[in-house]
């Protein structure tokens, strides 16, 4: 019978007989020819990671620049793209028109369904993410918590999602559907019932779901796996180390052409509203495109002003302000206008729009007489709009978003600011919806006719209408704002090869987009105004299309992997005194009693781990090499988790090779943490140390400070264990093992 004894049965069963010992080997073994060795590894030099190991140490390697520079080539391409069509915008502006609404009205004829179908797929698979239970994993480390309090996290989300276009839809939108409805009866109780719902509609779940995916995949794979901050570091799970050639390169250059065609249509619609505005508060001043191209040059000039600030400031100041303006003209209207009626209809509006949207998602007008035509000018010019704005948005948001779980960033996403826009389409619309019904027909036509006027002209109808106006153009003003100066940010990274996801692109760069954007704002609003605006929108969000089932097709690979440790780690394993790996060793009562009240020093700890740890790690390699695998001990410093003395202890990392699957990684390094007050304790030291034991997705979340050096090698075993079942597992599941975080752990850290 075999002994159950460890080194009874070490000494009866050589190594290199031991079947567990053979078993493991198909993971990390060395037993290979030359030539095969040879073949593998040209076949590995492109192919994609197939596992979170290769994800977390091939990923920044492949995708790695020596520092922030420019990308050439998408820069120059996208730049010649942008002034190609800003001069025959300008110079050619009836041929121009002509041909967008040429290929726009083919585009809605033939391949608005792929829109459609694109956006409903986008829907249900980050409604999945947020749902399954790789939603609770991070963007990031797992350690890694949120950079910006909830106030200020949700004001930049609103802020940058949402455009001064929303204001310019808000009025005219429901009066048309409820006017000259598709699919109703002009003026009638059910197209009275579609008019709000239907720009709600427009305005909802779709646009931020997009933005979610983005956001999320770009964050995902910056935070928690050390890649750059880029739509091409998302596909890397797709395409390997060839992302970072021409074909990154074309997926940004799309990415990027799409973001300022966006943002031009979003600037656009934004100064035809404001010099609306303006002219109305200043009597005497002519409304029309010298204003519009005026207001184009000031509004560049505030936000290179912006933009020179960052995101800490700039942004961070602006989308707060942009919040607390908004909220308060949505306040003003409330009160001073027809309270009852406009509660009452915001509650039905959101009722029929969760009880009507699963079937608006996939309505493509296709048996309405001119349904092409209205989906042309509406529900594809939107979905295009979004599809458009997904990569400015998305990576603006993955920037912010740092330490929040994916379910916390797309629940906030799709929710928080989702009802902000419903609240401020629902108020404005009922209100004029509210005029229409009393009778007021010069309105309506104005407003269907000239969007901008019919919003301005909504507001002088209001008690204290000056106040309105200047409290609505000022809210307008900081949207357009917001928007130009977080479009700026985006474009300069976009154009540039960021190793470092939390730096931006250069200065310079982002001056240059804004000036651009500004050019073809003025292109297009000489080539026909809002109308070319959105013929450009949605052609050139045509190929975002295709980087959207790209993104979905790369992050859910990711989450395979995220799903196959997770499901690997919980496998049963074999039963000992100790709890399983990933959670805290089991320690004596006078152990737990120490620790409970233990607040050691830096040096302290550094002789802690150098009496104990670093010996048990040690002597755990050597047992390992023993048995015929590649193990070595990593000492490194600086890379103290949360310390501001990065110094102040060396972490000690044990790695296993495992080949061609995701290695092990057992690290131990020391994590600074202010010293508690409560329960009397009195300490001459603000802070202490933790020693935390961290994976290649982050701390495992307990300390090991104060164990015996048979407690830490049980640890490691119990880690090395669940680490085997992963990979059992995900070789069962046929899910790949290996994304790659930093080979010596510290990205994690």
């Amino acid at each position: 019978m075999r002994s159950t004894d460890p080194e009874d049965h070490d000494a009866a069963v050589p190594p290199e007989n031991d079947p567990h010992v053979i078993e493991r080997e198909s993971y990390g073994g060395t037993r290979r020819s030359p030539e095969r060795e040879a073949r593998l590894a040209r076949r590995d030099a492109e192919r994609p990671p197939r596992d979170q190991e290769e994800l977390q140490h091939r990923g920044p390697t492949d995708l790695a620049e020596s520092g922030p520079r420019l990308n050439r080539l998408v820069f120059g391409v996208s730049s010649a793209v942008i002034l190609a069509f800003s001069l025959w915008a300008i110079f050619l502006p009836d041929n121009a028109q002509n041909t967008m609404a040429a290929i726009v009205d083919w585009i809605a004829e033939n391949v608005g369904w792929f829109y459609v179908l694109t956006v409903t797929v986008v829907i249900g698979f980050v409604i999945k993410v947020a749902v399954s239970k790789e939603g609770s994993v991070r963007i990031g480390p797992d350690h890694s918590r949120p950079e910006y309090k909830l106030f200020t996290w949700v004001a930049m989300l609103f802020a940058a999602g949402v455009g001064i276009d929303m204001l310019f839809y808000s009025v005219t939108g429901p009066i048309t559907q409820y006017v000259e409805p598709v699919n109703e009866a002009p003026r009638s109780l059910e197209a009275l019932r579609e008019a709000v719902v239907w720009t709600m509609f427009h305005y909802g779940i779709v646009g931020w779901s997009m933005y979610s995916l983005l956001g999320m995949a770009m964050g995902y794979f910056a935070y928690r796996w050390g890649m750059p901050l880029s739509i091409r570091a998302a596909l890397y799970p797709l395409f390997g180390k060839r992302i970072r050639g021409v074909a990154g390169d074309v997926i940004d250059i799309f990415a990027l052409v799409g973001t300022v065609m966006g943002v031009a249509t979003s600037m656009g619609i934004g100064v035809v509203l404001l010099s609306t505005g303006i002219a109305t508060l200043i009597p005497g001043l002519s409304d029309g495109i010298g204003l519009q191209v005026s207001l184009v040059i000031v509004a560049v000039v505030l936000t290179v002003a912006a933009t020179r600030s960052g995101v800490d400031k700039g942004i961070r100041i602006v989308s707060e302000l942009n919040l607390w303006s908004a909220g308060a003209m949505m306040l003003y209207i409330l009160v001073f206008g027809h309270t009852s009626f406009l509660l009452n209809g915001f509650v039905e509006n959101v009722g029929r729009f969760l009880w009507t949207t699963p079937q608006r998602l996939m309505q493509t007008m296709v048996y309405e007489d001119g349904g092409s035509a209205w989906m042309g000018k509406w529900t594809l010019f939107f979905w295009a709009f979004w599809l458009a704005w997904g990569p400015f948005v998305g990576l603006f948001l993955a920037r912010i978003s740092r330490g929040r779980t994916l379910r916390e960033f797309v629940i906030a996403a799709i929710t928080v600011p989702v009802l902000c826009d419903f609240v401020i389409v629902s108020l404005f619309g009922n209100s004029a919806i509210f005029e229409v019904l009393s009778g007021n027909e010069k309105f309506a036509q104005l407003a269907m006719e000239f969007p901008e006027r019919g919003w301005y002209a909504l507001l002088e109808m209001f008690p204290g209408a000056t106040i309105l106006i200047i409290l609505a153009t000022i809210s307008g003003l900081l949207f357009y704002l917001t928007s130009a100066n977080s479009g700026a940010m985006v474009m300069s990274n976009f154009s540039s090869s960021i190793p470092d996801p939390s730096e931006d692109g250069a200065k310079w760069l982002r001056v240059f987009w804004s000036l651009l954007t500004a050019l073809l704002t003025c292109a297009m609003l000489l080539a026909g105004g809002v109308t070319t605006m959105e013929y450009a929108t949605l052609i050139f969000a045509l190929p975002v299309t295709i980087i959207a089932w790209l993104v979905m097709a790369s992050f859910s690979k990711a989450l395979a992997m995220e799903r196959a440790a997770r499901e690997g780690g919980a496998l049963p394993r074999t039963p000992r005194s100790s709890a399983p790996g990933g959670r805290e060793p089991e320690r004596s009562w006078r152990q737990r009693l120490a620790s409970m009240r233990a607040y050691p020093s830096k040096q302290t700890v550094r002789k802690f781990v150098d009496s104990t740890v670093e010996p048990a790690l040690d002597e755990v390699a050597a047992e390992f090499r023993r048995h015929g695998l590649t193990a070595e001990l990593a000492t490194a410093t600086g890379s103290t988790a949360g310390s501001v003395d990065p110094a102040a202890v060396t972490s000690r990392t044990l790695v296993v090779t495992m080949q061609d699957d995701r290695s092990f990684h057992y690290q131990v390094a020391a994590v600074q943490r202010p010293v508690p007050t409560f329960g009397g304790r009195q300490s001459q030291e603000e802070h202490y140390y933790r020693l935390e034991v961290f994976t290649q997705t982050g701390s495992a979340g307990y300390d090991v400070f104060g164990l015996t050096a048979q407690q830490i090698i049980d640890d490691v075993l119990d880690h090395y264990e669940g680490h085997l079942m992963f990979l059992q597992h995900a070789s069962a599941t046929e899910a790949s093992t290996v994304l790659t975080p930093p080979a010596d752990g510290a990205a994690a850290v």
